[in-house]
């Protein structure tokens, strides 16, 4: 006869952690909204419907372009309304709707983080089909920009760039109840080529005012200083305003051609996007790393697995490692992915342990839509038991205090839980039904529904800080 193995105390019961995130992408309307010039009754249910999406995936963030190119998808002091919300550049929404806030409060009461996504340098995109307003920055300092294949990009060396940018996201910082902000791939854009020659980005005259001061700078080395200033002014920039916030950065997937041995790239972001990632991460200038691992396991020349074995060698500094995930390859009209793709991925991020523990899938419309049935492999599969976003101990090891008299109860399908402490984001949630398990959180004070809840039932209740510290839990019984 087999003897039954105790169960885990509520005590010892440990909440689930992993970093399962997609990003909403705003840049010519890819996953919200769903084009321009919609109501605000229209763009709030849109947003409704990814929030509730990413709650039943299984999701616990969500990160939110806000600033595609100069632009703004909230009430920005600093830069213009986005054409992607009106269709009409600097146009703010009917009713004063302020898209991040909302997003942020629809986020937050499901329990799911909301990081910012900003493009330091972009200034135009083809996508916009009207005019830039008077007050953005291609007509009102049009000598900051210049504009290199299709796109305008504000110029990395000038110093006034800099300032503006890293007042954008600082203002952000400072008014917005975010838990993240997060850079893309984009420093100095992709290379454009006209008949097969490289065109050179046009920032001659910054470079020769900088050459004045340093007559033997190299320009390479140049550019990559001025983006290196700006990860680090920015990283430090957030600890100093709110130290909980925490700074992601996606760059590329490849460091550089050949690295490690028999990877292959058509771009070297080192040498022509002049990121030099690695720097970054080794200097822990950020809280987490997101590296584009936009190739499938068994794509030898970029390799996923590969590729992932490599930056988790590297993080010296162990920092949080959520490669980016290319679920969008799963479309049906221009992808050839299958949803196993994407779960083994998972699955081999899983493995790797420690700081590498989570992904962010590109993007939110895969979910949205579906593709190729995507949803039912992670909610009945890898993504089935719900999780929290793992904790970020440089920033803040000191775990909260217990809720404050927790109530459980059918009639209002859940538990509600309070606390005086500021510093607490989230309360959690576990039920024991032959054994704990995680079940949602949401904010204090509000109820966090707990399914087909009776009366009788042991409820775990404990509450997790800005930085993902959880506090000492509560066991209560569940009433009618």
């Amino acid at each position: 006869m087999m003897t039954a193995l105790p169960q885990a105390s509520a005590q010892e019961f440990r909440l689930p952690r992993e970093f399962r995130a997609a990003w909403v992408a705003t840049v010519d309307n890819i996953d919200w909204p769903s084009k321009p010039g919609l109501t605000t009754p229209e763009m709030k249910r849109e947003m409704v419907t990814i929030m509730e999406t990413a709650d039943r995936l299984g999701l616990n963030a969500i990160i939110f372009q806000i600033r595609p190119h100069a632009d703004s998808l909230y009430k920005s002091p600093i830069e213009p309304w986005s054409y992607y919300l009106t269709g009409v550049s600097g146009q703010a929404p009917a009713d004063g709707f302020d898209p991040l806030e909302f997003a942020i409060a629809e986020a937050h009461k499901r329990g799911i983080e909301l990081h910012v996504w900003l493009n330091p340098y972009r200034a135009g995109h083809p996508a916009q089909k009207g005019p830039y307003s008077q007050d953005h920055i291609i007509n009102r300092r049009p000598d900051l920009v210049g504009k290199y294949g299709n796109f305008v990009w504000m110029d990395p060396g000038q110093e006034e760039v800099q300032d503006q940018s890293f007042e954008v996201f600082m203002d952000v910082v400072q008014r917005y109840n975010i838990d993240g902000l997060h850079i893309d791939d984009y420093f100095y854009p992709y290379p454009v080529t006209e008949n097969g020659v490289e065109v050179p980005f046009p920032d001659e005259a910054s470079f020769q005012a900088a050459r004045r001061q340093e007559p033997n700078l190299n320009r390479g080395d140049w550019r990559r200083r001025n983006v290196n200033r700006f990860v680090r002014r920015v990283y430090d920039g957030i600890k100093r305003r709110k130290p909980w916030v925490k700074f992601g950065i996606s760059p590329f997937g490849i460091y550089r051609p050949g690295v490690p041995k028999g990877i292959r790239a058509g771009v070297d972001q080192y040498a022509q996007l002049y990121a030099d990632a690695k720097l970054w991460l080794q200097n822990g200038w950020c809280d987490y790393f997101t590296p584009q691992l936009y190739w499938p396991i068994t794509q030898t020349p970029q390799a996923f697995p590969t590729l992932l074995n490599w930056w988790h060698s590297v993080n010296t500094q162990k920092r949080h490692l959520w490669p980016g995930q290319f679920t969008s390859r799963l479309n049906p009209t221009g992808g050839n992915w299958k949803p196993q793709e994407i779960v083994d991925q998972i699955q081999l991020v899983r493995r790797k342990g420690g700081m590498t523990n989570g992904t962010v899938h590109f993007s939110m419309k895969a979910f949205l839509q579906d593709w190729n049935g995507i949803n039912k492999p992670l909610m009945d599969g890898v993504y089935r038991t719900k999780a929290v976003v793992p904790a970020s101990p440089w920033l803040d090891a000191v775990a909260p205090g217990a809720p404050q008299n927790p109530t459980a109860s059918v009639a209002n399908g859940g538990v509600i839980a309070r606390t005086d402490d500021p510093d607490v984001r989230f309360v959690t949630v576990s039920v024991n039904r032959g054994g704990w398990r995680f079940v949602g959180s949401g904010l204090p004070g509000q109820v966090v529904r707990v399914p087909n809840l009776k009366a009788g039932e042991d409820i775990r209740v404990s509450l997790l800080d800005r930085v993902g510290n959880e506090g000492q839990a509560v066991t209560i019984k569940a009433t009618d």
